[in-house]
């Protein structure tokens, strides 16, 4: 328990504070290169899931976010639940980090709109006066951290996409998307180490 709560707690703080300085200290769409250009910290923001992708809507933004919740309390419940049947440590790593990760998605979405007011081509403010960008449940996710480590363009003769540009890793993601990444990424390496087969018998063995 010990473990889970301090992996818990590491991955939000880290998540919080880079979010929290990039939200006030750069303006929506900057960027600076802190490793040529294999290594940039770009500021946008995520109104809804993954990739950009989103719920239309008011209603859609309300149903994503209490859709988040659940999945947050059902991980909760769930890593307890592993935690007292004594299951393989590598486990409960990995599932505190998914959990840490998406903890630190739910602050943004649900709390950033009332804390924060509006970046565009300012510098947003904490707490300000006149009220945040948005309500409750209505906030948007802060990412930052973006690898373009390959940049070229596909060949004329390749289908669909001959002579556009070609960029890997294209997406831009924060700290509780990489914990998200590497617990689930863990999980599927180790496997058959998390989740062993039941005991059989042995060989020339005799059930009573």
């Amino acid at each position: 328990m010990k473990r889970a709560f301090i992996i818990i707690l590491s991955v939000i703080f880290l998540d919080q504070a880079l979010k929290f300085w990039v939200k006030t200290g750069m303006y929506l769409g900057q960027e600076f290169h802190v490793a040529g250009n294999w290594f940039i910290v770009h500021f946008t923001e995520n109104e809804g899931m993954a990739f950009g992708m989103k719920l239309p809507g008011a209603f859609g933004k309300i149903l994503l976010s209490f859709f988040r919740l659940c999945v947050a309390a059902g991980g909760a419940w769930y890593l307890n639940r592993m935690i007292r049947r004594n299951v393989h440590p590598g486990l409960i790593v990995s599932g505190s980090l998914i959990l840490a990760g998406a903890i630190g998605n739910i602050i943004d979405s649900t709390f950033y709109g009332l804390l924060f007011s509006e970046s565009g081509h300012q510098l947003a403010a904490f707490l300000p006066e006149h009220g945040g960008y948005a309500g409750l449940f209505h906030g948007r996710v802060v990412d930052m951290l973006y690898f373009p480590l390959i940049q070229t363009h596909f060949p004329a003769w390749f289908p669909l996409w001959g002579g556009e540009d070609f960029i890997f890793f294209r997406p831009v993601f924060n700290i509780a998307d990489s914990s998200i990444t590497v617990g689930v990424s863990l999980i599927l390496l180790f496997q058959k180490k998390f989740f062993p087969p039941a005991d059989l018998p042995r060989s020339g063995e005799i059930n009573a």
